[in-house]
């Protein structure tokens, strides 16, 4: 029990991944069309809105002022997830075998850092959450920039993509919700009540997330791989960008680490680094992903399910290490 207390979000996903694809492939295009109009065309959006808001509110900025002191950690990860990572993924675009999947690995891949799962990982393999905090909060927070000027930059020239139209999109879904949250801990009893049901306040968020990935697999996913949402598609391309997938988050991490440890970076901000520097959002990354249609949603899908697999594993391996 106390292992499923801790990983119950993980075992979400394992179940409502494949639920949701396996109901989803049952769907006739009328019944998708039936309850797309029931939930409404920006049910999701509003989601991300109340997930950002959410994890933006539990989050506590005034343990910030060393990273702000020295900021050189922080901008070093920024750099890592929004200038190295999309630089890794845009060569592997070319080996894929779906032009819809190339654009969700390049979504992945210019998306901003998890808003809790990098601080807490970091954390559970003694690192610095602060840097890692600091990360989530920059990215987060200029994800309506730069994830439309990269997409743009990559993928315009062979999708109609409205650039402005989506930084509109991500500045209402994102940025606003983010930064309302910060505002109301500016009252001092909304902050006390924030930091009390801190656990509780991210389960619900958590919850939220899991609500998209089981809507995205029940009305998105599975009807494309039935073909009732469009064209099918075979298991290996899904393999091949599921494997670009971790290859992209492995290199941006491995970088993140040795790159941190060639610059003289302490330990400590190293290890939140590597988890900030190559983790990506799932919330927003689902977001911009409905906004392209087709599979583009697949390899978002895996992109985080993979992450989180792969660094608990690691952070686990991080602090058995440091206590050796």
């Amino acid at each position: 029990m106390h292992w499923l207390k801790r990983h119950w979000f993980l075992v979400g996903l394992v179940i409502l991944i494949p639920l949701g694809i396996s109901l989803g492939t049952r769907l006739s295009p009328e019944s998708i069309q039936r309850i797309e109009l029931g939930t409404g065309p920006r049910a999701t959006s509003y989601l991300v809105a109340v997930i950002l808001f959410l994890m933006s509110f539990s989050l506590d900025s005034r343990q910030l002022g060393r990273s702000l002191r020295y900021p050189g950690p922080v901008l070093f990860a920024c750099l890592i997830n929004y200038g190295l990572t999309p630089l890794i993924a845009w060569p592997l675009m070319r080996f894929q075998l779906d032009q819809d999947l190339a654009i969700g690995l390049m979504i992945a891949a210019t998306v901003p850092c998890t808003m809790a799962a990098a601080s807490v990982w970091t954390r559970k393999a003694g690192g610095n959450d602060a840097v890692s905090l600091l990360v989530t909060m920059l990215t987060n927070g200029t994800c309506f920039l730069f994830t439309p000027l990269w997409l743009s930059l990559i993928v315009g020239s062979s999708f109609e993509f409205d650039t402005y139209a989506m930084m509109r999109r991500l500045i209402v879904s994102a940025l606003i919700p983010a930064t309302l949250g910060q505002l109301a801990r500016l009252s001092q009893r909304l902050r006390q009540f924030a930091t009390d049901h801190k656990p509780g306040v991210g389960a619900v968020a958590q919850i939220c997330v899991l609500i998209i990935v089981f809507a995205a697999a029940f009305l998105k996913a599975g009807p494309q791989l039935s073909g009732n949402g469009g064209p099918g598609i075979g298991l290996l391309p899904i393999l091949l960008v599921w494997a670009s997938c971790i290859a992209v988050h492995l290199t941006a991490m491995f970088i993140a680490w040795h790159g941190s440890r060639l610059l003289g970076i302490t330990r400590d901000d190293r290890v939140a680094i590597a988890f900030a520097g190559s983790q990506k959002t799932l919330p927003i990354g689902l977001l911009v992903a409905n906004h392209f249609g087709g599979f583009a949603l697949f390899p978002m899908l895996m992109f985080h399910a993979s992450q989180l697999f792969i660094d608990t594993w690691i952070a686990e391996r991080i602090a058995e290490k440091d206590g050796e």
